[in-house]
């Protein structure tokens, strides 16, 4: 499968031990700004400093987020958010499968394609929310939560694009309670040409996205199965989540169809045509989602038979751990079919000491059905006559 994605070789990159940071550590305790920045704008002094001094070298490796998250006394999420904060700044690039690797900012040619962060994305949107709504200096932006909403991220990736408009002199953060908002505008002199902006924004599950089309159109008909995401995301360089991402977007256009067990991920329409010319075959069985809820609408099955014949109401179930060796089933399984019997009314949860799941109602049985079966319910009927 040939690809584009360009990456460096791990085994020839130089790690940098935390042993090797010899600057003070930063005070976390007082810092005014949060944990993440402040982190991130010591980490930017150490670089600038140790590069002038030859103590690193552009394409150094940073040490490990969890060595890192360890020596601050911080979580790994909070060391993530530092990352991001100086690749936006352009000192380091985040590689998957490879590390944090530090950027020669003045250097001409660089050998890592840069791709396009949810962060960055964010970043226009928030761009375009202070124009649209005609924002003015001193006027303060909704919570970072309301922007996370309003620019369709998450709430982690809004706060992230807000800092960062803080350090480029665009916002100004102003410590409030949490129900107040915080992010007040300080310049409206910024690029407005989002149209430019919009179009080089493309993700890197977007980039994996054309990869797989491509590589589907060229080398697999319909009817044969995808290669496995671990072995996908080894030739592509990235993470088995991201291939994961990728596939479900052909997966909801309709060229891919999963299915449970040894039958895989299946081509059933080639990217490059525009109607489904869905097999036989391939469509007898159900879609993922639906063989999935149907296989949990089992599992419910048996544990409501399980209470109908050994437990009355007020009793207490065994732990979702017993059951699942019990019934030979993983927790998640067992937890999911919990949480939709208690939906239905036949069960309740209760913390502390004497908590647990306790039957508050004994259900019918008897009403298990055909349905559960991985096979499309269209020809199941046709089989059944």
């Amino acid at each position: 499968m040939e690809t584009n994605f360009i990456s460096p070789q791990k085994i020839t990159l130089r790690k940098i031990k935390v042993s090797d940071i010899g600057s003070s550590l930063p005070d976390l305790k007082n810092a005014v700004e949060s944990k993440s920045i402040t982190i991130a704008k010591w980490l930017i002094s150490w670089i600038e400093k140790s590069l002038q001094e030859n103590i690193i070298e552009a394409n150094d490796l940073l040490p490990a987020k969890n060595d890192l998250a360890y020596m601050l006394g911080v979580s790994a999420g909070t060391i993530q958010n530092s990352l991001r904060y100086l690749e936006d700044c352009g000192y380091v690039e985040s590689k998957q499968r490879i590390g944090t690797i530090i950027k020669d900012r003045f250097a001409q040619n660089v050998k890592m394609r840069k791709l396009t962060s949810k962060r960055e994305i964010a970043i226009v949107e928030i761009k375009k929310f202070i124009i649209h709504n005609r924002l003015k200096v001193g006027e303060f932006l909704p919570s970072s939560r309301t922007m996370s909403e309003l620019t369709g991220c998450s709430s982690n990736t809004a706060r992230l694009a807000l800092e960062y408009l803080c350090t480029c002199g665009i916002l100004e953060h102003q410590a409030k309670s949490s129900k107040e908002p915080a992010w007040k505008v300080k310049s409206i002199d910024f690029e407005h040409n989002f149209a430019k902006e919009s179009i080089s924004h493309t993700t890197l599950v977007k980039k994996v996205e054309l990869e797989l089309k491509k590589y589907i159109n060229d080398n697999m008909q319909i009817g044969e199965k995808l290669p496995a995401h671990s072995e996908l995301a080894e030739t592509l360089k990235v993470s088995i989540k991201t291939v994961h991402d990728a596939l479900k977007v052909l997966i909801n256009e309709g060229i891919l169809l999963p299915r449970r067990g040894r039958y895989g991920t299946t081509v059933i329409r080639l990217p490059k045509e525009t109607e489904n010319s869905e097999k036989m075959e391939t469509s007898i069985f159900a879609p993922a989602k639906d063989t999935a809820f149907y296989y949990y609408e089992k599992t419910q099955n048996a544990i409501k038979n399980l209470i109908a014949e050994n437990y009355e109401i007020g009793s207490k179930l065994p732990s979702i751990l017993e059951l699942s060796k019990e019934m030979d089933l993983s927790p998640n399984t067992i937890r999911k079919a919990f949480h939709n019997l208690a939906k239905e009314g036949y069960l309740v949860f209760s913390r502390g000491r004497y908590g647990g799941t306790f039957v508050i109602d004994i259900p019918e049985t008897g009403s298990e059905t055909f349905k559960w079966l991985a096979v499309n319910p269209k020809y199941a009927e046709i089989y059944n006559n």
